[in-house]
C-alpha cells in the first residue's frame, strides 16, 4: 500500500478515536466511530483476497448495524429526554439499546460470532490493531453510561467468558484463539466496569500488553495455525523458551502480569459482595487456560522432523525488528512484583 495512503488511514483511525473520546454529544461520538470503522477498513482489504474481502464486508455490515443502532438510540433519548449530552443518558429504553450496540460493536457475548470470522481473514497485524485500537472508543463509551439494571453488564460479561472459554477450545487456527481470548478478556472488563472504571482501564491496558506480545511472538514465526507453531525451535529457539511464559500470562497464572487484573476484579467482586460472579468468572478462567496450554504443548514439546537447512536457520542474521517484541514480552511475564504501586495509583 502507497505510504501516503497508509499514513492517512492510520491518522483517520486515530482522529476517530480521539473525536468519541474527546465528544460529550452522541453525534460526535457517533461520528468519531463511523471514522474508525471507514479508516480500518482499507486496511482490512490490502491484501485483495477472496477470503480478506469476505471478512472485511462482514466487518462493515456488522459495525453499520451498531452504529445506526447507536444513532437510532440517541435519537430516542433525545426524543423522550431532550437531551443529547452523553452524560444524562437516563431513560431504560435507549440505555439498553446503545449498551448493546457498543457490545456489538468491541464483539461481546452473545453478540460476538462476527468477531472471530472477521478476524480469521484478516493479516496478523490488522487483527491486531481490530483486537486493541478499536476498542478504545467503544470503552470510553460505556465507561460514561450509567446503566439503570447493573445486571446486563455481568450477564454481557459471564456471557463472554463463557463463549471465550468454550469457543477456544477445540480450535486450530491461532487467529480465532484469539478471537475467543479477546471475547473472555472483555468479559472481566464489562463485569467490572461499572464497579471500578480505573480497575477496568488497567485491565484492558494489561491485555493491549499480553496481545501484543502473542502477535508479535506468530508473526516472528510466520504461524497462523498451532501445526505452524511446531518449528518455531528450529527457528527461534531462544523466543520459543520465553512462549509458555506469555501464554500462562494470557491464561492469568501467577506469577505472571495476566494474573494482576484477574486477581484484583475477583477481589473488588467480592467487595461488593458478588461472590457467585466471582466464582463463576474465576472457573471460566479455566477453559481459557486450557487452550492457551494447547498453543504451549503445540509450541515447545513437539519437534516434528526437519532438514538440516531448516534447522539451522535460527544461526543466521535475522533481519526482523524485534525491540517491541522483547519490550511486550518482558512486560507481560514480570509485572505482577507492581501490583501495589499500579493499586496505589488506580486508588488515588
Amino acid at each position: 500500500m502507497n505510504p501516503y495512503i497508509l499514513t492517512t488511514l492510520f491518522f483517520g483511525l486515530g482522529l476517530g478515536t480521539t473525536i468519541t473520546l474527546a465528544s460529550s454529544h452522541w453525534l460526535l461520538a457517533w461520528m468519531g466511530l463511523e471514522l474508525n470503522t471507514l479508516a480500518i477498513i482499507p486496511l482490512m482489504a490490502q491484501r485483495h483476497h477472496p477470503r480478506a474481502v469476505e471478512a472485511t464486508t462482514k466487518y462493515f455490515l456488522v459495525q453499520a448495524a451498531a452504529a445506526a443502532t447507536l444513532l437510532f438510540a440517541s435519537i430516542t433519548n433525545a426524543w423522550l429526554t431532550g437531551q443529547w449530552e452523553i452524560q444524562q443518558l437516563s431513560h431504560p429504553l435507549p440505555t439498553t439499546m446503545i449498551t448493546l450496540a457498543l457490545a456489538l460493536k468491541i464483539g461481546l457475548a452473545p453478540l460476538h460470532a462476527w468477531l472471530p470470522e472477521v478476524l480469521q481473514g484478516l493479516d496478523l497485524t490488522v487483527g491486531f490493531i481490530l483486537l486493541t485500537w478499536q476498542k478504545l472508543a467503544p470503552f470510553a463509551l460505556l465507561l460514561q453510561i450509567q446503566p439503570t439494571n447493573p445486571n446486563m453488564f455481568i450477564f454481557l460479561g459471564l456471557a463472554s467468558t463463557l463463549v471465550g472459554g468454550w469457543g477456544g477450545l477445540n480450535q486450530t487456527q491461532l487467529r480465532k484463539i484469539l478471537a475467543y481470548s479477546s471475547i473472555a478478556h472483555l468479559g472481566w472488563m464489562i463485569i467490572i466496569i461499572q464497579y471500578s472504571p480505573s480497575l477496568m482501564f488497567l485491565t484492558l491496558l494489561l491485555y493491549f500488553i499480553m496481545t501484543a506480545s502473542a502477535f508479535l511472538i506468530f508473526k516472528a514465526n510466520n504461524a497462523t495455525n498451532i501445526n505452524m507453531l511446531a518449528t518455531s525451535w528450529a527457528n527461534n529457539p531462544t523466543l520459543t523458551a520465553f512462549v509458555p511464559l506469555v501464554l500462562l500470562s494470557l491464561g492469568g497464572l501467577p506469577p505472571f502480569t495476566g494474573f494482576m487484573p484477574k486477581w484484583l476484579i475477583l477481589q473488588e467482586l467480592t467487595k461488593q459482595e458478588l461472590t457467585t460472579t466471582a466464582t463463576m468468572l474465576a472457573l471460566t478462567a479455566l477453559l481459557s487456560l486450557y487452550f492457551y496450554l494447547r498453543l504451549t504443548y503445540a509450541m515447545t514439546l513437539t519437534a516434528p522432523p526437519n532438514n538440516i537447512t531448516r534447522t539451522t536457520s535460527w544461526r543466521l542474521f535475522s533481519t526482523q525488528y524485534t525491540l517491541p517484541l522483547a519490550i511486550m514480552t518482558t512486560l507481560t511475564i514480570c509485572l505482577l512484583p507492581l501490583t501495589p504501586t499500579t493499586i496505589a495509583l488506580i486508588t488515588s
